[in-house]
């Protein structure tokens, strides 16, 4: 496993950590839920800004579509690909489980939480994803 794929599995298990006692009423787990989800989502957005400009970059050489560079679709081995999607996937059933079990409560903010998953995934591609060459005629 990668560090960037470590990365996304550590936030995803502190989110579910926090946010799972919080939405089953562990008063004392709902401003922790809070910040953690709100810390994810402002990596997450710093992630993939990054790995957008780090594609960028590469798009002068290297012909990279959204799929590739974000969801790792022929872009990287499975075995990556599906650390980085088991770990969104992870984060969008937490976050939208537990936003629904205490609706309008902090918990809402998990769902913000999967741009961290998203994030982190762009990043690998755009660092370490193999593209094909752009043509040059």
């Amino acid at each position: 496993m990668t560090l960037l794929a470590k990365i996304s599995w550590v936030g995803t298990v502190v989110f579910t950590a926090t946010a799972v006692p919080a939405a089953l009423s562990v008063t004392a787990f709902e401003l922790p839920a809070a910040i953690v989800s709100l810390v994810l989502f402002g990596l997450g957005i710093i992630a993939f800004l990054w790995a957008f400009f780090v594609a960028v970059n590469r798009s002068r050489t290297d012909a990279i579509g959204m799929g590739g560079l974000y969801f790792l679709a022929g872009s990287a081995p499975k075995s990556v690909q599906y650390h980085f999607l088991a770990s969104l996937a992870v984060q969008i059933i937490v976050g939208f489980a537990t936003a629904s079990m205490r609706p309008f409560t902090s918990l809402a903010f998990g769902i913000l939480v999967s741009m961290f998953g998203l994030g982190v995934s762009g990043l690998w591609g755009a660092k370490f994803g193999e593209f094909t060459p752009r043509s040059t005629s």
